[in-house]
């Protein structure tokens, strides 16, 4: 992600400390039996060494952010979509009214990650809920490390149960790892856990092959 922080001086001489810019989205924290969203920081990053800001002076810093592999996707088509993120720009700047502004990022998922949700709704299921949850996922020899996961929620409405697939993803190089919990009403078997990896260049028949035990 590449952008600019545009700063207009004020009235007097300013004395800038510290540009710093937090790539930030909004997770569910579950706790007893209460449910709260709070802000969770993936990464950030201090923009500019100290300078000083002329009366009325207008200044564009350069900034450049690698996304960290585990960014939530917003760019989702579910009914109920709750994952932003956006970035938090905040002057470090002494007597400031409000030295803080906030944009909104869309992010993409990767060409894979696209095929996997569009052979799940093919399939006949209905994208109904996307959110960031705080905690870490564990599959077939990998795991998330940055505290937080999203979760996409899949629902089809059979003749006679109801399907659900929740569905989170992990970055990891050249590879994507997949972590799918599903939950079938009226089952006896309980919730089924299946993980998988696909390359990032991964074939439809590979996403098939991979996708056939959790929705068949």
């Amino acid at each position: 992600m590449r952008g600019h922080v545009q700063i207009k001086g004020g009235d007097v001489e300013q004395q800038i400390d510290a540009i710093t810019l937090k790539l930030n989205t909004e997770m569910k924290v579950e706790a007893d039996d209460s449910v709260s969203y709070q802000t969770f920081t993936i990464d950030q990053l201090k923009a500019v060494d100290p300078f000083v800001i002329q009366p009325n002076e207008e200044k564009q810093v350069p900034f450049e952010l690698k996304l960290h592999d585990e960014t939530p996707i917003t760019a989702v088509s579910a009914l109920k979509n709750q994952c932003h993120v956006w970035v938090e720009t905040t002057l470090d700047i002494g007597f400031a009214i409000d030295p803080r502004d906030r944009d909104y990022v869309e992010v993409k998922p990767l060409s894979v990650v696209s095929r996997v949700i569009r052979s799940i709704e093919q399939a006949g299921f209905t994208m109904v809920k996307a959110d960031v949850e705080k905690g870490f996922l564990r599959g077939n020899g990998f795991s998330s490390r940055s505290g937080i996961y999203q979760e996409l929620e899949f629902r089809n409405n059979g003749f006679i149960s109801t399907k659900e697939i929740e569905l989170s993803f992990i970055l990891d190089g050249a590879v994507v790892h997949c972590l799918v919990e599903i939950d079938r009403s009226f089952s006896m078997s309980g919730d089924q856990y299946r993980s998988f990896t696909l390359p990032l260049d991964a074939s439809d028949s590979q996403v098939a092959s991979a996708l056939a035990p959790v929705i068949g």
